[in-house]
C-alpha cells in the first residue's frame, strides 16, 4: 500500500457537511468583515478534500493547508496577475482529532472553525491586510490574529460545541498551514 491509499478520506456525508460548513462561515465571516455573501464569494478560492490534492497539497500537522496560486504573464505585475487561494483540507488529520476527542469533538463545530479560519486568511490576504508571503514570526503571529477573529466571527453561531472545539485547539494544535 502507498502512503496515499493508506489515508483516511472524508466520505459523502462529511463532504455535505464540510460544503454546509464553509457556506455558514461564508456568512458569519462576512458579517464580521461587513461584507455582502456576494462579496465575500468573489474572493478567489476552492476548497478541496484530501483525495483530490496534489501531492505539495498535502500537509501533515494541519488540519488545512492554504495554498495560493498564481495566474498571468511573466512580465506582469504582482498586482496586475490573477490569482486564486486553495483552501487543502486534510481530511485524516481532521477526522482523528475528531475519533481521539471520544465524541466530545464533533465534527461539524470543527469543520466550521476550519472553514472560518481559512476564510479570515483568504479576506486578509485578498485585502491587502496581512501578506502571503512572509517570514515565520510574521506568520506565527498573523496566525494568532486569525485565531483571535475567527472567535469573534463565530461568537454569533456559539453553542457548546462550537465552544469546546475552541478551546481544546485554540493554540495547542495548528489548525492552519499558510506555508503555500
Amino acid at each position: 500500500m502507498t502512503e496515499r491509499t493508506m489515508r483516511r478520506y472524508f466520505n459523502a456525508a462529511q463532504i455535505t457537511l464540510a460544503n454546509s460548513a464553509f457556506h455558514h462561515a461564508e456568512r458569519l465571516i462576512g458579517d464580521y468583515f461587513r461584507m455582502s455573501l456576494e462579496k465575500i464569494r468573489n474572493h478567489r478560492y476552492d476548497v478541496r478534500t484530501l483525495a483530490y490534492l496534489d501531492t505539495h497539497e498535502v500537509k501533515e500537522g494541519a488540519f488545512a493547508h492554504l495554498c495560493k496560486y498564481r495566474y498571468g504573464k511573466d512580465e506582469e505585475t504582482e498586482r496586475d496577475r490573477l490569482h486564486f487561494y486553495r483552501i487543502c483540507l486534510q481530511d485524516n488529520r481532521i477526522l482523528d482529532a475528531v475519533e481521539r476527542a471520544h465524541s466530545f469533538i464533533k465534527l461539524g463545530p470543527l469543520l466550521l472553525y476550519i472553514a472560518a479560519h481559512e476564510l479570515v486568511h483568504v479576506v486578509r490576504f485578498d485585502n491587502g491586510e496581512s501578506s502571503f508571503e512572509m517570514s515565520l514570526a510574521e506568520k506565527r503571529e498573523e496566525e494568532e490574529k486569525v485565531h483571535g477573529i475567527t472567535r469573534e466571527a463565530l461568537k454569533a453561531a456559539m453553542r457548546p460545541d462550537l465552544s469546546l472545539v475552541l478551546d481544546c485547539f485554540s493554540n495547542r494544535y495548528q489548525l492552519g498551514d499558510i506555508y503555500g
